[in-house]
């Protein structure tokens, strides 16, 4: 039986998948030299998704859903929960401010220098300071709760029988990839903090 929280989640990545097909329909980013340069919509940290159309992340979101660790694996399960939300919030996020970004450059008749459009469009695209801080935190958190359920299972270890042994050595693999995953991601959130804050500097 699932929790609330997984229901929840569920309902958010249905209604992200309708929202995120119609975004790309409309074509948001086909006109805009800065964004069609990009890879990625998302930093890798995020998503290993490389694509500008939103519904191929909700396909990746929806992937991850389907692969949750057993509930009964109570600390696994939370993480990869969290996990799904972060990169849900992560969609909605662009599709609740490009819109609004669209329709502010699509009145303005009077070109601009490529310094300023460029600008413009790392201002409007990137997360504020403090939603980059929010997901640095929570990013701090993963990582505290990995490395507490790496040592739990080392102090398994030894009490373990040889068969049991493997099996944990195999849990603490998967845990130490998933820290170094989440470590990247944090990497990567203080890189985009310092150019946000750069930008508003400047």
């Amino acid at each position: 039986m699932h929790s609330p929280a997984f229901d929840k989640l569920c309902e958010q990545i249905a209604r992200l998948k309708h929202q995120a097909t119609q975004f790309d329909q409309s074509n948001l980013f086909a006109k805009n030299r800065y964004m069609q340069a990009q890879p990625s919509l998302f930093d890798r940290g995020v998503f290993t998704t490389k694509s500008m159309k939103l519904a191929d992340y909700v396909s990746e979101i929806e992937d991850e859903l389907k692969s949750l660790p057993p509930a009964e694996h109570r600390h696994a399960y939370q993480y990869a929960l969290e996990r799904i939300t972060q990169q849900v919030q992560a969609v909605f996020n662009v599709i609740k401010s490009t819109p609004v970004w669209a329709k502010e450059n699509k009145y303005s008749f009077r070109p601009k220098t490529k310094p300023q459009v460029y600008k413009q469009a790392v201002q409007k695209m990137m997360q504020s300071s403090h939603e980059l801080y929010d997901e640095l935190k929570q990013n701090h958190e993963f990582e505290r709760r990995l490395v507490l359920m790496i040592e739990e299972r080392k102090l398994k270890l030894d009490a373990a029988s040889a068969a049991k042994a493997a099996e944990i050595n195999q849990e603490i693999l998967a845990l130490h990839a998933r820290l170094g995953r989440c470590r990247k991601a944090i990497s990567a959130t203080e890189d985009k903090i310092q150019q946000v804050e750069k930008q508003q500097l400047r």
